[in-house]
């Protein structure tokens, strides 16, 4: 999908990428070897970035969170977000993090898990295999989040067979998991139960998506100067 998604933007060689929520840097060492792009990861977990600079010492990995971009406004041409917005503690703050270091028709990428069911969206819930909090949003939610931040989606693709394939995968490779598909309470302690891991993907009818946005062309400063004015 990173590959489709580079065949929608046309960078040039040597355009500045930004890779938020990069994990261990596999996207930004495939970007730099097999795209010549200057591109640069952040992630906000030093276990996950040490095992990216123990796999390649000289990539260029940042300790960050998307929602405090440690970079200048307009620094970038792209930025990349693959499976991390849902994972995010503020999506909107991260999006407006992409907004702010991205270039007047700098493109965003996205890819991600999505509520496939019109109107219901699934905030707070937390996959017990990592006790991480996901928030899964409709298409339409996105949209509108990513307007507010200052973006037009040019690109939008449904993805789910490989979320379906993944899923597979994983089973077969670790067998049914059976606390997988129990409650969990956030830790928070206070004995609060949130719906099982099936009940939750009833709801929300998860998929997997593939979008390209671009940032508009007018810079945010300058169109708030036009309101004032």
């Amino acid at each position: 999908m990173t590959e489709r998604a580079l065949s929608f933007c046309s960078f040039s060689s040597g355009a500045r990428i930004l890779d938020v929520g990069c994990g261990a840097g596999g996207t930004v060492e495939y970007l730099i070897n097999h795209h010549r792009l200057r591109a640069v990861g952040v992630d906000p977990s030093s276990v996950l970035l040490g095992y990216g600079r123990r796999r390649g010492p000289c990539l260029p990995l940042v300790l960050a969170s998307g929602e405090d971009l440690p970079f200048a406004d307009s620094d970038w041409d792209g930025v990349f977000v693959e499976c991390s917005l849902s994972v995010a503690k503020d999506a909107g703050r991260v999006l407006g993090e992409c907004s702010r270091v991205l270039r007047a028709g700098g493109r965003l990428i996205l890819s991600d898990v999505y509520s496939t069911n019109p109107g219901v969206n699934a905030t707070g819930f937390c996959l017990p295999s990592s006790c991480r909090a996901i928030e899964i949003v409709s298409r339409e939610e996105l949209t509108k989040r990513l307007n507010v931040s200052g973006f037009q989606v040019t690109f939008w693709e449904d993805q789910s067979r490989a979320l379906k394939e993944f899923v597979a995968q994983l089973i077969l490779s670790n067998g049914s998991v059976p606390q997988f598909w129990c409650p969990v309470d956030h830790g928070k302690g206070n004995g609060e139960q949130f719906p099982t891991t099936f009940e939750f993907a009833a709801g929300v009818k998860p998929g997997y998506f593939l979008c390209v946005a671009q940032k508009s062309i007018r810079d945010m400063k300058s169109i708030a100067g036009e309101l004032q004015s």
